[in-house]
């Protein structure tokens, strides 16, 4: 799958995904103005316009990056295991997308909600699930 940030300064190779998952933290919206809502894209991501990508180590274990030409978000990353979360406005297409699961559901405000049968955790469900031992 290709994607790119508003300017094309920055293009991307994903591979194919189709489950969209969103993240209700305090950090993903501030970071966007809203839930962040990507694509577990693995490992396999690939770069076009790597000398305009602005890296942000935003915890112990993620960095997020921008497209410093436009401000285009363009990953959430883990340190650990180099697994990128693309956001899905980046791609022009997802073929055969779907809403799967939300995370930190417990730290979604009560201003906006998806109608969408999903999986959801808190976040003390995502720490145990996800946090290194």
């Amino acid at each position: 799958m290709k994607a790119e940030c508003l300017c094309g300064a920055v293009k991307l190779t994903a591979p194919d995904v189709s489950e969209v998952g969103a993240c209700h933290c305090g950090m993903c919206r501030r970071w966007g103005g809203g839930p962040f809502l990507a694509l577990h894209c693995g490992t396999e991501v690939k770069f076009e316009g790597q000398q305009k990508i602005k890296a942000y180590p935003s915890s112990e274990w993620a960095e997020r990056a921008f497209c410093a030409e436009c401000g285009t978000h363009l990953y959430y990353r883990l340190k650990a295991t180099g697994e990128y979360f693309v956001p899905a406005g980046l791609f022009a297409e997802i073929p055969n997308a779907t809403l799967r699961s939300q995370i930190f559901i417990d730290k979604k405000p009560d201003y906006y909600r998806f109608a969408d049968e999903t999986e959801n955790l808190t976040e003390a469900e995502v720490f145990a699930k996800y946090a290194p031992q």
